[in-house]
């Protein structure tokens, strides 16, 4: 007992000498002196940084007003979150270079362009990115910013002088601001006057979802390639605006880990990132251990983590001729927390990064004339090795989507072309106003390469991140390598989206084409309006066009509108929509006529969400997002804690995301609420959720895997090698089954990060999307669960008393940018009782 006295005297003595009296000096350098003027973060947010997390506002106001006082520092907002926080960014360099701050710019690109041999590289400023906390609840990076930015603008001497004359230093203060913000609230109002270091204190276990994601429940840092949400397409157009040659990104880990800075494991790289990049990043390495060295903190490099993705702050940089560097800070999570390493505290965590973000600069500095030249090479090679010839791709019946593939390419200045005419190249077909050009004879030539190539063999098995993005696939269109530049058009300056025709006036019935990507906006606006709608279960044509499974009939007689009002009307759905409708004035057409049976009688949908406790966040924000920022569809987001005394009967559809823990009162809940005629969509985990509580049935393949020749060292690389990362694969489509409408080909590019394998049913109907005999399209899969996916099914519809439970093995919505699946889930939604 006495011990424990002892040990808890200790622990109180050490958190109250490390956080209730902390100053800045425990984090600024030695030997330094500061400017009196600039005041201190503690003038401006009220506390030393590190006593309290600091929320977005108080860390903006005081960036603002550094901006307001120092010489130094140019501050700009480049937008909003979607909870209309501002994306602000600070220029930071002398007094001198900001007022040539455009010249210096363009200087600076002269370094990407062509004939940049005659740029002398010899007084030219190095220009570093350094941003922090993309995750909010890993809050060291954005408070460490404010001792950053303090230090940058009031530092004095010769040293500082001339280290911002040869430094433009681009500092995002937060990546992530309405994360910051709700961790920092979190953190904040569960603080203790005396801190409770004991890790199941409320303070170390926020709620769901947690502050790591942006509003929409996206992890941020997986969305440097895909670009669809509005921080990183501020910071993206940071990045191409400015070409830096360090871009750092300052993140947290585990509790009982250290610190972490680049490179990772070697084997991990991309291959198309060029060796000399790894080199320069384990030369910088080397000014981050110094730097630690000096302050007793422990690090690790060259372990855990790599550089493969492209879509990760870290690694992004790397295919843009930048040095991307991530630091991975353990994290406190809170104000101070026992580990196995002894008590670590919120500012030991700040002034790691802070000395991080020191070591950085020191290190481009040093290496200034090195790095300069190696952007420089970077781009020269780039174009030696990129040949004649254009990637081409589009799709004739969905302009929408190939228009969204493109608008990414033109985020990344990547050069588009419009098709001049129509064209075939290997078996595909190119469009006048449904497709692309992308020249491979241009700047980024190799990013283009990285966003569009499939591939199959690795150096490694093990993948800190996803092992396939083949952008084309993930928005379901048909695309070569193989195009000529003498099929292309303009080259397209202002990327406007496809619109179609006004639809004529009809007093008989529209049409709607359902194979355009905003295809379901369009009908939950018709059918929101009141209107009546059907679907075609069979193709039909009319004048010579042919419609496909899956066309909606707005019939124009005995509706609540008149004629004139129907027809504006439509004409407003198309415009918003993008979406073609068309006028039919006779129901006689080839194929089933306009009052056949064969036309289904649509509803309006009411849906609703189950997030909370036991649901991925991720997969929960990403169907979220989809609803409310892209069809405009209202979605009812259902807390697990409420749902035994949730009315689900208001609702028409239920969607159950990934979920790995849900009590019996939910699954009682549910199943009645499907017998009385509900639709229960389930994802991923959910399946075996379903089949646990006897919603559905199925059969699934499993892999007994035996070690043989695997040593204790390798034991985890063996059985991280079983696991699907992600990887996209082919299935075969049935189009005549509605949850294959709108889809014009017969084949579907699926990603897949699950190794749930499902038998097909014996009934072939019952199987309208299987895996093809060779499914592999692109990254990385063992060979035993590619024989177990062979053949398999990745959905599965079953009824239930009056209603139905459809089950998906794997995301349609991944990240926000896989267009190409997302209609299965709206097929499910407006076409489930067709099934």
């Amino acid at each position: 007992m006495r011990k424990l006295l002892l040990l808890f005297l200790f622990i109180s003595l050490q958190l109250q000498a490390q956080t209730e009296e902390i100053t800045l000096d425990y984090y600024l350098p030695d030997n330094v002196n500061y400017n009196p003027e600039i005041p201190v973060p503690q003038d401006i947010i009220g506390f030393v940084p590190g006593e309290w997390h600091v929320t977005h506002d108080l860390l903006l106001n005081y960036m603002n007003k550094l901006a307001e006082v120092s010489p130094r520092i140019n501050i700009e907002n480049r937008g909003t979150t979607y909870e209309g926080r501002p994306l602000v960014l600070l220029t930071i360099s002398s007094p001198e270079n900001l007022q040539n701050i455009e010249q210096i710019r363009q200087n600076h690109l002269k370094l990407i362009e062509k004939n940049s041999e005659a740029v002398n590289t010899k007084n030219m400023p190095v220009v570093i990115n350094q941003g922090f906390s993309i995750h909010g609840n890993e809050p060291s990076g954005a408070n460490a910013a404010l001792i950053y930015a303090y230090y940058l603008a009031a530092a004095e001497g010769p040293e500082i002088e001339n280290t911002l004359k040869n430094t433009v230093i681009l500092l995002d203060p937060s990546f992530n601001p309405d994360g910051l913000q709700r961790f920092a609230y979190w953190a904040n109002t569960n603080r203790s006057k005396n801190i409770n270091p004991d890790p199941q204190d409320r303070e170390y276990d926020e709620v769901w979802p947690g502050g790591r994601t942006n509003h929409y429940w996206f992890d941020l840092n997986r969305d440097w390639l895909p670009v669809q949400l509005p921080e990183t397409q501020a910071r993206i157009a940071t990045f191409h605006k400015w070409y830096p040659n360090i871009l750092t990104d300052h993140h947290e880990m585990g509790p009982n880990s250290t610190f972490f800075f680049q490179p990772g494991i070697p084997s991990r790289t991309h291959p198309l990132t060029p060796q000399m990049n790894q080199d320069l990043t384990k030369e910088i390495g080397t000014f981050h251990a110094k730097a630690l060295d000096s302050i007793g903190s422990l690090y690790f490099t060259e372990e855990n983590y790599d550089d493969f993705y492209y879509g990760k702050g870290s690694t992004f940089p790397d295919i843009n001729g930048s040095i991307g560097i991530l630091f991975e800070q353990a994290s406190s999570r809170g104000h101070a927390q026992e580990t196995e390493n002894g008590i670590l505290t919120f500012p030991f965590t700040i002034r790691n990064q802070f000395t991080a973000a020191l070591s950085t600069l020191e290190a481009s500095q040093k290496m200034r004339q090195k790095l300069l030249n190696y952007q420089r090479s970077f781009y020269e090679n780039a174009r030696k090795s990129a040949t004649d010839g254009a990637w081409a791709f589009g799709n004739s019946k969905d302009p929408v989507s190939a228009y969204k593939l493109a608008e990414i390419l033109k985020r990344h200045q990547v050069e588009v072309y419009s098709v001049a005419d129509n064209f075939s190249e290997n078996g595909e077909k190119f469009s006048k106003g449904s497709a692309y050009i992308v020249p491979k004879n241009q700047r980024q030539h190799r990013l283009v390469e990285a966003m569009f190539e499939k591939r199959t063999s690795f150096q490694d098995s093990l993948f800190y991140d996803i092992s396939a993005w083949t952008f084309p696939l993930a928005f379901n269109l048909d695309y070569t390598e193989n195009a000529s530049m003498k099929k292309a058009g303009q080259k397209i300056e202002n990327l406007e989206i496809p619109q179609p025709e006004k639809p004529g006036k009809s007093d008989y019935a529209y049409l709607l084409d359902w194979n355009n990507y905003y295809s379901p906006k369009a009908l939950n606006m018709i059918l929101n309006k009141g209107l009546r709608a059907k679907v075609a279960m069979k193709e039909f044509s009319l004048n010579s066009q042919k419609y496909d499974y899956g066309t909606i009939m707005i019939p124009v007689q005995n509706q609540k509108l008149s004629s004139a009002e129907i027809h504006k009307f439509l004409t407003e759905v198309s415009e918003e929509s993008h979406v073609k409708i068309t006028a039919a004035n006779t129901g006689m057409t080839k194929g089933i006529n306009l009052g056949s049976g064969e036309f289904k009688a649509l509803q309006p949908q009411k849906v609703a969400l189950i997030v909370g406790e036991g649901i991925s966040s991720y997969d929960a924000g990403e169907i979220w997002h989809l609803f409310d920022q892209r069809y405009d569809m209202k979605i009812t987001k259902l807390d697990t804690r409420n749902l035994p005394r949730t009315n689900l009967s208001k609702y028409t559809d239920i969607i159950l995301p990934n979920t790995w823990n849900l009590d019996q009162s939910a699954a009682s809940s549910l199943k009645e609420w499907v017998r009385e005629g509900g639709t229960l969509i389930g994802y991923r985990n959910a399946a075996n959720w379903l089949k646990k509580n006897d919603f559905i049935d199925f059969k699934s393949k499993e892999n007994k895997l035996v070690a043989k020749d695997i040593s204790f060292e390798e034991r985890g690389d063996f059985r991280g090698a079983q696991g699907i990362g992600g990887a996209i694969f082919e299935a075969k489509l049935d189009r005549s089954h509605p949850i294959a409408f709108g889809y014009k080909n017969d084949k579907i590019a699926l990603f897949r990060n699950t190794t749930l394998f499902l038998e097909p049913d014996e009934q072939s109907y019952n199987n309208p999307i299987k895996y093809t005999k060779n499914p592999l399209l692109s990254g990385y899969i063992s060979k035993p669960n590619l024989d177990s996916l062979a053949n398999s099914v990745p959905f599965k519809h079953e009824k239930l008393g009056r209603g139905d439970v459809i089950i998906f093995t794997d995301n349609t919505n991944f990240r926000a940018f896989w267009y190409g699946t997302n209609k299965l889930l709206m097929n499910a939604i407006f076409f489930g009782k067709e099934m």
